[in-house]
């Protein structure tokens, strides 16, 4: 029974220090990779000057991580309308994509429009996000005259910008 009570020690001691062998090279691992100062003597500091590093990082990804996300904000509410004209014969749809802060007057599209020789139908918006889409159902006045969908698309888009 002594001998089986030496081995048990013998094994926890072995245990033991192979735990403290692996910490040790955890620790000398960590401080290659963290700038800790060179005057440094005991491994506490180490490991308080590795947590206030780590501690720094994450603070200034954090505030990266929100300048990024406030300036893809601003920038989506900058983006210039998109205009895309569907010649339905004889009928007509136009689409308008943009901004919530992007500026132009929607009676001045509709304006275009009427200039073009269509009648507008139906007119209708919703918003998504910071993007506001305009749907706009058109049909020419007479159809003997038709209409120039490529013009019109033309007008609108000089329109928007």
């Amino acid at each position: 029974m002594a001998s089986s009570g030496g081995t048990e020690k013998l094994e926890r001691k072995t245990v033991e220090k192979n735990r403290r062998i692996h910490m040790k090279n955890l620790c000398s691992k960590l401080s290659s990779l963290i700038p800790v100062s060179k005057n440094t003597v005991t491994q506490k500091d180490q490991l308080d000057q590795a947590f206030d590093y780590i501690k720094d990082l994450k603070e200034r990804v954090d505030r990266l991580r929100e300048l990024k996300e406030m300036r893809s904000r601003v920038m989506i509410g900058f983006r210039p309308a998109q205009v895309e004209v569907r010649n339905l014969d004889p009928n007509l749809e136009v689409i308008l994509v943009c901004g919530s802060r992007t500026r132009f007057m929607f009676h001045e599209v509709i304006s275009v429009l009427e200039e073009e020789g269509v009648e507008v139908i139906n007119a209708s918006f919703s918003t998504v996000g910071d993007r506001i889409f305009h749907s706009i159902h058109c049909q020419a006045i007479s159809t003997r005259i038709g209409l120039d969908p490529s013009r019109i698309d033309q007008r609108l888009k000089q329109l928007v910008r």
